[in-house]
């Protein structure tokens, strides 16, 4: 007689009147429930129908099969995840049969295998959320029936998760106890020391709001410890564990417990770490990262922008578009030299000096001049390559006036199909106090798309062979193919053709700056 798996709608059935074995009651499922010895009911059919909570942890969640021995009526196997354990098998009224697991037959758990299998878990958890999640769960499958993450929160609250053997898990918010109305509770949340349990009196447990009383009842034991792992590491929570039997853990079960609060707690520090980490680097970016350009009488604008992959979503190439009162509008297109955080903190510091710099000078060889003093005076051995000038909406086109430090020459795609190069000669910007800036003068006419980028377009390396450069005779190619089509469809194609050259590979940062004349 091999067992077969009970219903789905069978996993815990009342186990009284029809559905249970003759003379079984709510007494005798009482001590059996509380019995160390894993307990297995099967009906006359085969059907397993009942189990204990022992049996249920020796599971584990898995599909337990019985095997009665082919030489005796008396025992047998109990079959979990391809391990067998020696079982008594006894008849019961009706045809039922009781299996029964002896708790000397029952592999304890080892602490040391429970906290490296917690390890990796906490580790990969993301965010202040997952990570209690996982905590919640992961103390549920091994140190407690029941598990409470609870976290201090706005408004007076508590913030839990929860997780019951065999699969339950809740979230929410409830409102935070008094200390003088849960004295251990509150005495978990202060402890700053190396964690603890401390056994929850029931009277205690029974003035926590009921989401969290309800689903300790019935409980033998309920113990709260701190999440601080030691050190001050600005953790304030606790873990609250409630087990109906005896622990998994045997003698080893308090250390099992501060162990594991000790690693959940490091991993909670790390993720709120991290959380104040990536708001800064949030803010950062918010600041650094160019705004779309403004709208302008007969100009159109479009912009393509996408840095090196990194912490930061910003590099060391930028653009801006500044209106003036008189409807022109500046502009500057640049490449800082390296990527990362500190190329992004020299752009932020040369475009906010080039904007105030802007707003009393048009010159743009005076403007070089003036940047160059600065980054030379600042200190940086970091360099910068700029375009930068004038955009100025007249009848029938847009005059342009630019300097450049150099950086590769802007490109002009007439409509006519043609890509014209504007020659402005110039040194880079922060090397030599005696550096030398030209200006140069080109004139749009409708249709026509002025194209400044950076090296990141012409440096991209051909997928299937890295020495290959994307480089200026593909550039022309691309954008003459391009003729004759507004901005946006010009920067659409080109930014297509690049990513298709790249594929999956890295990059340097690309910035493209792109103005058409709409006269």
């Amino acid at each position: 007689m091999v067992s077969r798996p009970a219903p789905a709608s069978a996993a815990l059935p009342p186990m009284t009147g029809d559905g249970a074995p003759p003379g079984f009651d709510a007494f005798g499922r009482a001590v059996l429930e509380d019995v160390r010895d894993a307990v297995f009911l099967q009906d006359a059919d085969g059907v397993l129908r009942w189990v204990n909570p022992a049996g249920r942890a020796l599971a584990g969640g898995a599909e337990p099969r019985l095997h009665p021995a082919a030489e005796s009526v008396t025992s047998g196997h109990v079959e979990v995840a391809g391990h067998r354990h020696p079982a008594r098998l006894r008849a019961l009224p009706g045809g039922w049969h009781s299996w029964t697991v002896t708790a000397g037959e029952i592999p304890q758990r080892h602490v040391g295998d429970f906290l490296a299998e917690a390890g990796p878990r906490l580790a990969g958890a993301r965010g202040r959320h997952g990570t209690a999640r996982v905590i919640a769960e992961l103390a549920a499958s091994a140190l407690a029936d029941t598990a409470f993450v609870l976290l201090p929160t706005t408004r007076g609250r508590w913030e839990w998760w929860s997780s019951e053997r065999p699969s339950a898990h809740g979230h929410g918010r409830i409102r935070r106890v008094p200390p003088q109305v849960a004295p251990v509770l509150a005495a978990a949340f202060a402890a700053t020391g190396k964690p603890r349990a401390a056994p929850v009196p029931e009277t205690e447990v029974a003035t926590l709001p009921s989401i969290v009383a309800d689903r300790f009842a019935g409980h033998a034991d309920v113990t709260v410890v701190s999440l601080d792992p030691g050190g001050g590491a600005g953790v304030t929570g606790v873990l609250l564990l409630g087990r109906r039997g005896d622990p998994d853990f045997g003698a080893e079960q308090g250390r099992a417990v501060a162990e594991f609060a000790k690693a959940a707690g490091t991993a909670l520090a790390n993720a709120q770490r991290y959380a104040r980490q990536e708001e800064a680097t949030r803010g950062l970016e918010t600041t650094l990262r160019p705004a779309d350009p403004p709208e302008l009488a007969g100009a159109r604008f479009e912009t393509w922008y996408e840095p090196a992959g990194g912490v930061l979503a910003v590099g060391g190439d930028f653009f801006d578009v500044l209106p003036h009162e008189d409807g022109s509008a500046f502009l500057v297109l640049g490449d800082i030299c390296g990527k990362g955080a500190e190329a992004a903190a020299l752009t932020g510091r040369v475009r906010h000096a080039l904007t105030a710099l802007a707003m009393v000078e048009r010159d743009g060889r005076t403007l070089l001049r003036l940047l160059n003093e600065l980054l030379i005076a600042g200190g940086s051995s970091r360099f910068a390559t700029l375009v930068l000038g004038t955009a100025r909406p007249v009848d029938e086109g847009v005059e342009l006036t630019l300097a450049s430090g150099g950086h590769p020459a802007p490109l002009i795609v007439r409509r006519a199909g043609v890509v014209e190069e504007v020659t402005v000669p110039g040194t880079l910007v922060g090397i030599s106090p005696q550096a030398r800036f030209a200006e140069a003068a080109a004139r749009l006419e409708p249709g026509d798309v002025l194209v400044l980028y950076t090296d990141g377009i012409t440096e991209a390396r051909n997928r299937h062979d890295q020495t290959e450069l994307f480089g200026d005779d593909r550039l022309r190619r691309v954008l003459a193919a391009a003729a004759g089509e507004p901005a946006r469809e010009v920067v659409r194609q080109l930014r297509q053709a690049v990513r298709d050259w790249l594929g999956n590979s890295a990059h340097d940062d690309i910035a493209v700056l792109a103005v058409e004349c709409s006269n």
